[in-house]
């Protein structure tokens, strides 16, 4: 086959440009899908089984580019990137058994699990940090997830190659007891979470995928492209942005089930689960405020068995270093600003003043529900000390400005006003939104086009609108 035909079957691949389909995701407004913003995955009773087949793919990214991959796939289904994430409760055994279907040994490590076996019949073979498939091989690994987190799985037989054609994943063990009603990460109080969501952080360079595609794995060994490997697409569990924003199981990305789309109300607690699932560390910022990290690579922080995390700290950016993983705690009610989110009279009425609504468990400066006659808002944990303030800013006519396509008409938490014709209300909740993504501004892009890349968008949403 010619280096032409080659190329003519690999442009085949490339979907039509997506950026209006990315786009519209920013301008539609953004609904929580569930009451603990669940992770996508696939959860393994103890005893129980999981079958995985390495394969090849191809994956999209946010400027219309394709690129060839390698995926863990579902009971032989689509291949995916990153690999099904894989939920289990603390205690379990469970056994993935990995069937390979590529030109290379393939395998999967679990940095984290204790007592993992392996065993394998015909096509295996003896590797350097366990038993490995080859062509048309099945390896069977047992493990038992012996303590709660957030960890990784991946290929351990050539890491260099294998994780950056995509075959990695994350795993999530529940804690003893786990109460989905009133869940914890880690069994403390202390560890206490809302809503929780991924962020599984890699890269990739696009001429290493490329080479393989036309020329076969075989060109590895005539051309060293790890030596000078410089990736120039960085994801965000499989995906770049914008696309990060588009609905999971989107049917774009066969390849790329997981999206990054977080929400949340004011006062709640929102549990990130930050992946190095990469070859290259990352930055990840999260705008809005601190968040408190409290666990790494599935280990509380603590100083004790009973203490709960009591060795946290807050961080304005997670450091996020490959194969490691951090259990952070995100919250955001509008303190401290110095201005009322909720706006002034008669934006808002303010409901500190209401006996009903005190600030009295504990004196925190926060509207507090009061069991016997509940708040009707008090889902929005109001920051009383600002209530009333002016927002510190002269705001310009509605006339004379440029409005956003997510700008609701008002500067104020879940208030709506005017927009001139033709401007639709894409915001009719009024929400806040905060820019997550790599503090790295070459990993913003998608091939050097911005925006792109690792990023995505927390919108902040009121609960109710304000009246």
């Amino acid at each position: 086959m010619t280096d032409e035909v080659k190329r003519a079957m690999h442009a085949r691949y490339t979907k039509p440009h997506r950026w209006p389909v990315a786009l519209a995701a920013l301008l539609l407004p953004l609904v929580a899908g569930s009451a603990r913003g669940d992770i996508l995955g696939v959860s393994i009773p103890n005893g129980g089984t999981v079958a995985v087949t390495a394969k090849e793919t191809h994956i999209a990214t946010g400027e219309g580019n394709t690129l060839l991959a390698w995926g863990y796939a579902l009971n032989n289904g689509t291949a995916q990137y990153p690999g099904p994430t894989l939920i289990l409760d603390q205690g379990s055994t469970v056994t993935v058994q990995l069937t390979n279907t590529l030109p290379v040994p393939v395998s999967i490590v679990f940095p984290g699990q204790v007592g993992v076996t392996a065993t394998g019949g015909a096509n295996t073979q003896d590797g350097l940090l366990t038993k490995e498939a080859l062509a048309g091989g099945t390896v069977s690994y047992t493990l038992t997830a012996t303590n709660a987190g957030t960890y990784v799985y991946q290929s351990g037989s050539r890491p260099e190659l294998e994780i950056e054609m995509g075959l990695v994943g994350a795993i999530i063990v529940r804690p003893t007891g786990f109460n989905p009603s009133a869940p914890t990460a880690y069994g403390h109080p202390d560890t206490a979470y809302d809503k929780e969501y991924l962020f599984l952080l890699s890269e990739m360079d696009p001429n290493i995928h490329s080479a393989i595609e036309l020329d076969g794995v075989g060109v590895l060994a005539t051309h060293d492209y790890f030596a000078n490997r410089a990736p120039n697409y960085w994801f965000l569990n499989g995906r770049t942005g914008p696309d990060t924003l588009l609905d999971a199981n989107e049917p774009l990305f066969p390849s790329q089930p997981y999206n990054s789309a977080p929400t949340m109300n004011p006062g709640q607690k929102l549990l990130m689960r930050v992946v190095g699932a990469g070859q290259d560390g990352h930055t990840f910022h999260h705008h809005g405020n601190h968040a408190r990290v409290i666990a790494r690579d599935g280990r509380m922080l603590a100083s004790g068995p009973a203490t709960g995390p009591d060795l946290s700290y807050l961080v304005f950016t997670v450091p996020s270093v490959p194969g490691k993983t951090e259990d952070v705690i995100f919250e955001w009610t509008g303190k401290d600003l110095g201005w009322d989110i909720y706006g002034t009279p008669p934006d808002h009425v303010h409901t500190c003043s209401n006996p009903n609504c005190p600030d009295t468990t504990p004196a925190d400066g926060f509207d507090d529900t009061n069991p016997a006659v509940p708040c009707w808002d008090v889902a929005r944990r109001e920051y009383c000390p600002d209530h009333g303030k002016p927002i510190p800013v002269s705001l310009p006519g509605v006339l004379s400005t440029e409005l956003g396509p997510y700008y609701s008409g008002s500067p104020f938490m879940g208030v709506t006003g005017f927009r001139p014709p033709g401007n639709a209300p894409f915001n009719p909740s009024g929400g806040f939104g905060f820019m997550f993504h790599s503090h790295v501004e070459r990993e913003l892009t998608n091939f050097n086009i911005f925006p792109g890349g690792m990023m995505t968008m927390l919108i902040v949403e009121p609960l109710v609108p304000t009246p």
